[in-house]
Order: C-alpha cells, then sequence, then structure tokens
C-alpha cells in the first residue's frame, strides 16, 4: 500500500488488495501500519484521527472481512487512553472473518530518530506508548503474536512472544528508506530465526505526500529464516505477495533445534 491523508482513498486500496487475497485463496490479508492514513505532518496525524466506530476505514474492512470470510489485521490510529495528552495511539488490529476486532495491540516502542543527514522522527511526540505484550492470539492461520515496525528493532518482545507460543509475529510497517536499506532484512530474518517463527511483514511502499516516502519490500519470513515471499520498493498500485504457512515446519524445528534459554543465568522474557 501507499496510504494518504485519505481514508476514502486508503480504503479503496484495502478493498483491492481484498480481492487479491480472496482470488488467492488466504486465509488472512496483513495490512501495514498507518494503513488508515499517512498524513502530512504531526498535527494532521492527530486531527485526522478517529475511533474505530468512526473510522471510514476499519468499518470498511470490517464489512469486506465479513463479506468475504477473511481475517484482516491492520495498522491504524486510534484516539489516546490519557486525558489531555493531546496524543494518540498506534495500533495493530485484528479482525475476525465474522468483521469482529477481537484483539488489538498498542506500539511499544515509540520511532525518535535523528540522524545527521538522514531521517528524522519524533513518534513520542504525537503518540502515547504501549505498556502491554498483548499475548498470541488464535487465528485462521496459526498463532499469531502482534507487533509494530519500530517493535523490530527489540528482539525481548518476540521472544516472549514465542515462550507464549507465538508461530507467527507480524510487524506492519512504515520504514524510511535509509533505514530500510540497512536494516529491514536483516532484522526480519534474525526475529524468524531466533524465535523459530514465521514473520509476516506488511510495509507501506513509495510516495505518501511530498515529504514522506517509505521502504517497501513487504516480507513473508520462514521460521528457518529464508525469504519465502518479498514485494519491491516502488508503488505502482496495489499488491500483495503470498505464502503457506506450514505450522508442523515450526513444530518440527523447535523440537528438533531447541533453544533452551539459561534462564538460571539470565530473566526469563
Amino acid at each position: 500500500m501507499c496510504s494518504t491523508s485519505s481514508m476514502k482513498h486508503n480504503l479503496a486500496q484495502a478493498r483491492i488488495l481484498v480481492k487479491k487475497a480472496v482470488d488467492a485463496g488466504a486465509k488472512a490479508l496483513f495490512l501495514p501500519e498507518a494503513s488508515d492514513y499517512i498524513s502530512h505532518s504531526a498535527e494532521e496525524t492527530i486531527t485526522l484521527v478517529r475511533s474505530v466506530e468512526d473510522s471510514i476505514y476499519v468499518k470498511g474492512l470490517q464489512k469486506e472481512a465479513k463479506d468475504n470470510k477473511i481475517a484482516i489485521t491492520a495498522g491504524i490510529h486510534e484516539p489516546g487512553d490519557e486525558k489531555n495528552s493531546g496524543k494518540i495511539k498506534n495500533c495493530s488490529i485484528w479482525i475476525s472473518e465474522e468483521g469482529e476486532i477481537i484483539e488489538r495491540y498498542k506500539k511499544l516502542h515509540l520511532f525518535d530518530m535523528n540522524l545527521t543527514n538522514g531521517p528524522q522522527a519524533h513518534e513520542s511526540d504525537s503518540f502515547e506508548k504501549g505498556n502491554e505484550i498483548v499475548p498470541p492470539l488464535q487465528t485462521p492461520v496459526g498463532l499469531v503474536g502482534l507487533l509494530i515496525c519500530f517493535d523490530l528493532r527489540f528482539p525481548e518482545v518476540p521472544l516472549s512472544l514465542k515462550r507464549q507460543g507465538a508461530q507467527i509475529i507480524t510487524y506492519p510497517s512504515a520504514f524510511t528508506v535509509p533505514t530500510g536499506k540497512a536494516h529491514w532484512e536483516i532484522l526480519l530474518r534474525a526475529r524468524a530465526i531466533e524465535t523459530q517463527s514465521y514473520v509476516v511483514a506488511a510495509a507501506q511502499a513509495g510516495h505518501h505526500n511530498d515529504f514522506r516516502v517509505t521502504y517497501g519490500h513487504s516480507m513473508i519470513i520462514g521460521p528457518w529464516g529464508d525469504v519465502l515471499a518479498e514485494l519491491g520498493g516502488d508503488f505502482n498500485g496495489p499488491e500483495i505477495s503470498i505464502a503457506s504457512i506450514d505450522l508442523s515446519i515450526v513444530n518440527k524445528l523447535r523440537r528438533e533445534v531447541p533453544l533452551k534459554r539459561r534462564t538460571d543465568v539470565y530473566p526469563e522474557l
């Protein structure tokens, strides 16, 4: 996807992706971070936010999920919990095949970066921090742990999700181009290898406005760390990448290569 500041436009993109996923026989569709909108400024980010009950984008996704009997997970914005904070939430929601929101995760790690001659970001100016690791949820494709974008740089959380039984870990993202070129694939493969899980990373791609470009390269990684599917970095219209999830591979790998943690030496995550 290449989300803009128009939820109507972004919903139209999502509907194309739903059709592609249904036509391909997929059981679940993974959409990127901020799939409801990407704004021109931090101020606009806050003014555009809507509750899920009032979001034409989320309500549209719920209808698509129900009408097509496909699960959908998407990164969205929601109003903040903290009174008078003036901030919002960066969330990932899971919509069941019945069109119900059955889980939501609030991004733990906010992207604050000031690289010399490089990308600058100050998510903590606009977003509230999450304070909870949401347990894996049962889905048509397995036990899924929900994470978001910058969480990718912190292995403690996916390791905790793996300990709780997660078989698939998601990283819906909107990576910058410089950080994407440097770290995107290597971090995704590392998270898959160390958790012995599938990693699904749906990514925003292309030019969203005059100020924002994202790296793209949506990926599905196998539990051995192999790249099973990948899209490109340019945006030429909504596109999906497909892979089969074989949970027997996860179980076999964890049985044959048990990663026995030395919790007598360091704390259990």
